[in-house]
């Protein structure tokens, strides 16, 4: 199959209505059984049956046996990252004059993008890196400076860290509430990973928003100078 066909198949894969819905509820990064993604797209059981299998067979998705469960999540993180490039489109641009006046809320002030961090906050953690040079731009995108391993060293984040593959250790998401980028690739995942087993941030049951504790509230003010709300 030629590249342009394979863009039709993975374009109508992605952009039915009611995958659509079943992509976007997996973008919080967890995986989730055929019954809870047809109650998070509110669909029957059937319908998303059918549309889960589709997907499979576009390797859009995978899924992991365990037990009598099987869990559906994104094949990998290019696919996640293709879905939340879309919302950019869905944004309404009249809108972003008034919203700028004040913070936003909820998901848009801080969400998981797949297994990142992402809006307003997620923002200002990419400002802040670059701003003070621990992340710098150079002709291959963006790279860790010196400055900016030594400060990775106190999430406990080295070049060990990083595993030999094809996805990049940096890798610019146009946050698509912001419409400004933030920080994707295996450093992105990382970061979170530190924040919610460090108990900095959790997650609010049934939703992509992400909370801070006031350990967290703290820990991002001594590290980055960013004031979390």
């Amino acid at each position: 199959m030629e590249t342009s066909d394979k863009f039709v198949v993975i374009s109508s894969l992605l952009c039915e209505p009611s995958r659509a819905k079943i992509l976007w509820s997996l973008l919080d990064g967890r995986a989730y059984t055929a019954t809870e993604l047809a109650v998070m797209a509110d669909l029957s059981i059937t319908s998303t049956s059918n549309h889960l299998s589709k997907l499979l067979s576009g390797e859009i998705l995978k899924v992991e046996i365990q037990g009598r469960h099987r869990y559906y999540t994104f094949s990998d993180d290019e696919v996640a990252y293709v879905v939340e490039s879309l919302a950019n489109l869905a944004k309404d641009n009249k809108a972003i004059s008034i919203e700028k006046n004040s913070l936003p809320k909820g998901v848009k002030y801080c969400r998981t993008c797949y297994d990142h961090l992402a809006g307003y906050i997620g923002v200002k953690i990419m400002d802040k890196l670059l701003e003070r040079d621990h992340i710098v731009k150079d002709v291959d995108g963006y790279s860790i400076s010196t400055t900016g391993w030594q400060w990775l060293g106190q999430l406990e984040i080295t070049r060990d860290c990083f595993t030999k593959n094809k996805r990049p250790i940096i890798r610019p998401c146009l946050d698509w509430s912001e419409r400004r980028i933030h920080i994707a690739g295996q450093l992105g995942a990382q970061m979170l990973e530190y924040m919610l087993k460090r108990d900095w941030c959790r997650r609010v049951k049934e939703s992509r928003e992400i909370i801070f504790t006031s350990q967290g509230k703290k820990a991002m003010y001594d590290l980055l100078e960013i004031e979390v709300i």
